[in-house]
C-alpha cells in the first residue's frame, strides 16, 4: 500500500512552507527534520511522547518501503527523529531522495494520526502547528484548494 495522495500533498505543503520559513538554503537541517520536530511538539502534548513515538515508528517501518533512503533514520527514546544526515552534506541526487523520503515518511505520519485521531481533529492539531498560511485555502474534506 501507497502513501495516499492526499497525505502525500498535505506532506508536501508542509515541507513547502518549512523550506521557505528560513529556507532550506540557509540551514543544514533537512525539511523533514523541520516538520517532524513541530509535529512531535504539538502532538505530544496531546497523545504524550510514547503515543507518538509508536505512531512514527509505524510511520518510519511503512515509508521505508517507498523509501529506502530512510534506513539510517531511527526514533529515539525520547521521540526524535535520528540519522538522517546534513543535507548540504548530500549530493544533488541524495537530496532529491532525501526530500522524497521525507515527505512519504511525514505523510505516513499524517496519514496514521488521520485514521487514529480523524480528518477534523488532525487538521486542527495541525493548524496549532503551522498557524495561517498552509492550510487558509484547504477544504477540510478533500483537502484540496477551495
Amino acid at each position: 500500500m501507497t502513501v495516499t495522495p492526499e497525505m502525500r500533498d498535505l506532506a508536501h505543503r508542509l515541507f513547502i512552507y518549512e523550506a521557505g520559513d528560513g529556507g532550506i538554503s540557509e540551514s543544514t537541517e533537512s525539511p523533514t527534520i523541520r516538520v517532524y520536530r513541530k509535529l512531535h511538539q504539538c502532538l505530544s502534548e496531546f497523545v504524550g511522547t510514547p503515543g507518538f513515538q509508536s505512531l512514527a515508528y509505524r510511520a518510519l517501518v511503512l515509508a521505508r518501503r517507498e523509501a529506502p533512503f530512510l534506513r539510517t533514520a531511527r526514533i529515539a527514546a525520547d521521540g526524535s527523529l535520528q540519522g538522517l544526515g546534513e543535507i548540504k552534506t548530500l549530493s544533488d541526487m541524495d537530496k532529491d531522495q532525501a526530500v522524497d523520503g521525507g515527505i512519504i515518511f511525514i505523510a505516513r505520519l499524517l496519514g496514521l494520526l488521520r485514521l487514529f485521531l480523524g480528518e477534523a481533529l488532525t487538521l486542527s492539531l495541525l493548524r496549532n502547528a503551522w498557524p495561517g498560511e498552509v492550510f487558509d485555502d484547504c477544504n477540510a474534506a478533500h483537502r484540496r484548494k477551495a
